[in-house]
């Protein structure tokens, strides 16, 4: 019998998302007949937006409790799935209709694997690929119109984009060295492009102090699709443990990722073009922005 119906279950932070697209991505080529349905998070929903071939999106609201959880699974009741892929493993595909259920490793068993790895490992054994399929977001002709417009006039130029922020202190490197970094880096590049969110917003301001080249900040003013469309246009991208570092590398840009608290092996951005660096002793702060220069002009 074909596959026709397919259900994926994701998780919620950006980063979390984007890093199981390749599961995604690895079942629509396996049965490309199929349409896949999803189930997701408001948080991050954005990112299955313009996903071609994607069914109905579910969004899982913590916010309404088991009243919510209810009434998801009293929707997805009432479809028949030939494969479900559990990625967020929280019993929910134990009261649906699959044929074929299939569930993401335990921590224990998944202890030395990147999260992509991990991921893909529950969809091996009913597909040929490999996860070296890269992570993915979807943008449409109207994101990258808007990117565009606010890289007019430096469409022909170097674009260095920064990101400053992060979800909590731990994991944000210095904007002193952001500026130490941007300025070892002015022969390498013509522009800095900020990205991030309203909180980073004090971040950038800070950083225009005290920085050589000129700079585009756009912290706080896009939506994420749209700062999606302005890192593909970037020449390079470098960022804190965060969102911002998958959904640089999902559009193809090189990333290098700062880290303090994480698990750089198992968190990092996917891909050969994603370099990072982590303190010995994990102290974010204590990474020497030249030291990271002088490892990015190595790769440009």
């Amino acid at each position: 019998m074909p596959i026709t119906k397919i259900l994926f279950i994701t998780l919620s932070n950006i980063g979390d998302v984007i890093m199981t697209t390749p599961v995604l991505e690895a079942l629509h080529q396996t049965y490309p007949e199929a349409v896949i349905d999803i189930v997701g998070d408001a948080r991050s929903d954005i990112v299955f937006k313009h996903c071609p071939y994607r069914g109905e999106l579910f969004l899982k609201d913590k916010k309404k409790g088991w009243r919510g959880t209810l009434s998801l699974i009293c929707q997805l009741r009432k479809k028949r799935y030939d494969i479900a892929v559990d990625l967020r493993s929280d019993g929910l595909l134990y009261l649906i209709s699959a044929k074929q259920k299939y569930f993401k490793l335990s921590n224990q068993s998944s202890m030395n694997m990147h999260s992509v790895e991990k991921h893909f490992a529950a969809i091996q054994a009913i597909t040929p690929l490999s996860p070296t399929v890269r992570t993915k977001i979807w943008l449409s002709d109207q994101e990258m119109a808007s990117a565009e417009q606010w890289l007019a006039g430096v469409n022909n130029q170097r674009i260095l984009a920064l990101g400053l922020g992060a979800n909590f202190l731990g994991k944000i490197w210095p904007v002193s060295h952001f500026q130490d970094l941007a300025n070892a880096l002015a022969s390498q590049f013509d522009q800095v492009l900020l990205v991030g969110n309203q909180q980073d917003a004090t971040l950038s301001a800070q950083f225009m102090q005290a920085c050589k080249l000129p700079v585009i900040d756009c912290c706080g003013k896009l939506d994420l699709l749209t700062t999606a469309a302005l890192l593909a246009r970037a020449s390079y991208f470098v960022g804190n443990d965060s969102g911002l570092g998958h959904i640089a590398s999902a559009v193809g840009t090189p990333t290098f990722t700062v880290f303090g608290v994480g698990q750089p092996n198992r968190y990092r951005p996917w891909g050969e073009k994603a370099l990072w660096y982590q303190d010995p002793q994990r102290e974010i702060a204590a990474v020497n922005p030249h030291y990271v220069a002088d490892m990015i002009k190595q790769v440009l």
